[in-house]
């Protein structure tokens, strides 16, 4: 894999700049990168000035254009850039629910791909979802692996319509593991813990349970449930409970459809 010959990033939010981040720890030549925001941070001024990539040059054709502004703003963006595409341009948009036909009807360019990355892309830890129209090339597939790996995994999905699961599952999934911390810390508290021993506990407890995952991918998520799990045991009368018909799977069922659904009405 080999980065685009010349990079233009519309957009250095949180995911922008983490993508930024991951580019240039990878490797990629400054000189080649080209930042586009309208009002950038003064820790983003600092970097260009560090690194020596452009901070909102004037436009010119690029190889590739990574889109990362937010959804809301698409119609905005999208009038002021049309110069920023070529013949061979490929767009790597990771917009939340902004479909294929809504970018090509409002860009100049015709192989596209959507992404869905994740926070934990800030520290190079993220898993990235990825669908690429037919009219992107093998060669653009393979550029635009090496711009999402560079934060993290990548998986690609065949069908455009699954990137808005992949947004209900790995894009908002990291809230959904901030609130199991606060909801245990607070089940802690309840139970007669101080306060801030109770977020200790419960911020170490997913912060090992992550890495346990992590540094053991040939073990499954359920093997090592069970092997936390005595029969009778204290585990076991908390899964009963979790694990009722009505319970955690169930309720994260209806939390993910929600997020999908949502996702699906940001297309609009």
């Amino acid at each position: 894999m080999s980065a685009p010959d010349t990079l233009a990033l519309v957009g250095a939010g949180k995911m922008g700049s983490a993508l930024l981040g991951g580019w240039l720890a990878a490797g990629v030549e400054p000189g080649r990168i080209a930042v586009h925001d309208p009002a950038p941070s003064e820790s983003l001024r600092a970097l260009a000035a560090e690194k020596g990539f452009a901070l909102n040059p004037p436009h010119a054709a690029a190889e590739a254009v990574v889109l990362a502004v937010k959804p809301q703003a698409l119609d905005a963006v999208a009038a002021g850039i049309a110069s920023l595409f070529g013949r061979d341009t490929f767009l790597l948009s990771i917009i939340a629910g902004k479909t294929v036909d809504n970018l090509s009807a409002r860009l100049p360019v015709s192989a596209i791909l959507r992404a869905m990355p994740n926070t934990p892309a800030a520290v190079g830890r993220g898993v990235t979802g990825v669908f690429a129209n037919p009219a992107t090339s093998s060669d653009q597939r393979a550029k635009a692996q090496f711009l999402l790996s560079g934060v993290g995994g990548v998986e690609w999905v065949e069908r455009e319509a699954l990137i808005d699961a992949v947004t209900a599952i790995s894009g908002s999934g990291p809230a959904y593991v901030f609130y199991l911390v606060e909801a245990l810390a607070e089940a802690g508290r309840r139970l007669g813990l101080p306060a801030d021993l109770a977020l200790r506990l419960a911020r170490a407890t997913v912060e090992g349970s992550g890495e346990l995952l992590h540094r053991q991918p040939e073990i499954s998520a359920e093997i090592l449930r069970k092997n936390v799990t005595s029969p009778g045991g204290t585990t076991q009368a908390a899964l009963d409970v979790l694990m009722a018909p009505d319970g955690l799977a169930e309720l994260m069922a209806r939390a993910a459809e929600a997020a999908r659904k949502r996702a699906e009405d940001l297309s609009g």
